[in-house]
C-alpha cells in the first residue's frame, strides 16, 4: 500500500526534537520556528509533558466515555482558569476541524437555524462544515457545498448587519487572527461591533482560537485583545504538545442534552494528561508572557528588512510578506540556515514558534534570516 499523496515534502526527516530545534537522521539540528503548524506550544519533548504521558500511559490510556474521567473535569476546571473562561463548560475531541464541526452544529441547535456568516481568506478546517466555512473552493468539494454559508470582508460591519437582519444565521464565524489567510488581525473595534451586532439578532458567535489561542499571541486568546467573550471558541494546536486533540468552550447559555454531541476518542485519558501537563507547564515557566515578549522583539528586527513589504502579527504569531514569491526563501531557510518556517499563499512566512523560544533563539533567527535577505538584496 502507498500513501495518499496529499502532502508536497521536503526531503527531510525529523526523529527528534527538543525545546526550539528539531533534529534529522543525519543527525542536523534546525531552529524551529513553524512548530508543526502552531503545534508544539511547550516545546519539543518537554520532560514535564513526557513524564505525565508515560506515567499516565502506564496506567490507562483510554475508556470510553460512558465512565467517569476525572481528569477531564481537572483540565476544564486549569483551562477555565488560566483563560478566565471558568464560567464556560468544555467539550473534548481529537482536533481542530472536529472542534468547529461541533461549535457550528450547536449554534445551530441553539438557534434552530443554518446558515452562516464567515469571512474571505478564512480557513477552518477540511471536514464536512468546517470546510464550508472555509474561503478556499479548490478543497471543498460539491458534498461540501451546501449553501449554508455567506463569507464577507474582514471589517466591514455594515455587510454583516445587513446579513444578521435577514434572520436566517445561526452563528458568525471568525479566526482570532487568520493563520493559513496570511496573519490577518481583524480589528478589536471590529470584533467589539461584531459582538453587538451577534447579541442584537441572537446570532451565536464562534471564535476560532485553534491556531491564535493558547497564549500564542500574548494574551491566552486572540480576541482578549479586544475585551468580548463569544459564544463559543475553539482550540486544538497547542493544546497538548502534538498529541491530538482539540476542545470547544461552550457559554453557559447553552444547555446540554444527553445524545446532542459525542466522540469515541475526544477526551480520552492520555489526552488530558498530557493536556494538564501542557498548562502546568504554561503557568510554572510564564509562557503566555514570554510570547508577547519575545515575539515583541521579532515583529521589531523584522520591520525595514530587505525585501519585506509588511510583516503583522502579535505575539509569537507573525506573518512576513514578501515583495515576491517566499517559496525559494524558504527552502533556503532550511537547506542553508537550518531553520523551519511556514507559509501563507504565495508571498508570506508564517512564524509560530514553540512558545519558550528564547530570546537567544529570536535573535539566531533574526541573523540567520538577515544573511539570506541580503544575499537576495
Amino acid at each position: 500500500m502507498k500513501l495518499f499523496d496529499v502532502y508536497p515534502l521536503f526531503d527531510i526527516e525529523i526523529v527528534s526534537g527538543k525545546g526550539c530545534h528539531v533534529y534529522d537522521n543525519k543527525g542536523t539540528e534546525y531552529l524551529d520556528l513553524y512548530g508543526g503548524h502552531a503545534v508544539i506550544s511547550v516545546g519539543h519533548s518537554h520532560p514535564v509533558v513526557v513524564k505525565a504521558i508515560d506515567e499516565q500511559a502506564s496506567r490507562l490510556m483510554f475508556y470510553s466515555n460512558s465512565v467517569i474521567n476525572p481528569l477531564q473535569q481537572r483540565l476544564a476546571e486549569k483551562l477555565g482558569k488560566v483563560s478566565g473562561y471558568d464560567d464556560y463548560q468544555l467539550f473534548l475531541v481529537n482536533s481542530g476541524a472536529e472542534a468547529n464541526e461541533n461549535a457550528l452544529k450547536l449554534a445551530s441547535f441553539h438557534t434552530g437555524k443554518s446558515r452562516v456568516i464567515a469571512f474571505g481568506k478564512s480557513f477552518h478546517g477540511r471536514t464536512s462544515a468546517a470546510v464550508e466555512v472555509t474561503d478556499n473552493p479548490k478543497i471543498v468539494s460539491p458534498i461540501n457545498d451546501n449553501g449554508h454559508v455567506t463569507f464577507l470582508s474582514i471589517g466591514d460591519i455594515d455587510a454583516v448587519a445587513h446579513e444578521l437582519s435577514k434572520g436566517d444565521v445561526c452563528a458568525v464565524i471568525i479566526e482570532g487572527i487568520q493563520g493559513v489567510g496570511g496573519i490577518r488581525i481583524p480589528s478589536d473595534d471590529f470584533l467589539r461591533l461584531l459582538r453587538e451586532e451577534c447579541d442584537r439578532y441572537g446570532v451565536v458567535l464562534i471564535l476560532d482560537e485553534i491556531q491564535s489561542g493558547y497564549g500564542r499571541t500574548g494574551r491566552f486568546f486572540a480576541h482578549q485583545y479586544s475585551g468580548i467573550r463569544p459564544d463559543i471558541i475553539t482550540v486544538a494546536k497547542g493544546i497538548a504538545n502534538g498529541f491530538p486533540m482539540g476542545g470547544v468552550l461552550i457559554s453557559p447559555d447553552f444547555t446540554p442534552s444527553y445524545g446532542q454531541l459525542g466522540t469515541t476518542f475526544g477526551g480520552n485519558h492520555l489526552a488530558c494528561a498530557t493536556a494538564i501537563a501542557v498548562l502546568d507547564v504554561f503557568e510554572n515557566e510564564g509562557l503566555v508572557d514570554n510570547a508577547a515578549l519575545t515575539g515583541s522583539y521579532l515583529l521589531s528586527q523584522l520591520q525595514g528588512l530587505p525585501g519585506i513589504k509588511e510583516v503583522r502579527g502579535r505575539g509569537l504569531m507573525i506573518g512576513i510578506e514578501m515583495e515576491y514569491p517566499a517559496k525559494d526563501l524558504r527552502r533556503r531557510l532550511i537547506e542553508e540556515e537550518h531553520v523551519f518556517t511556514g507559509a501563507a499563499g504565495t508571498n508570506i512566512i508564517r512564524l509560530l514558534p514553540p512558545l519558550c523560544l528564547t530570546m537567544a533563539e529570536a535573535q539566531e533567527f533574526i541573523t540567520r534570516f538577515t544573511r539570506l535577505l541580503n544575499e537576495k538584496a
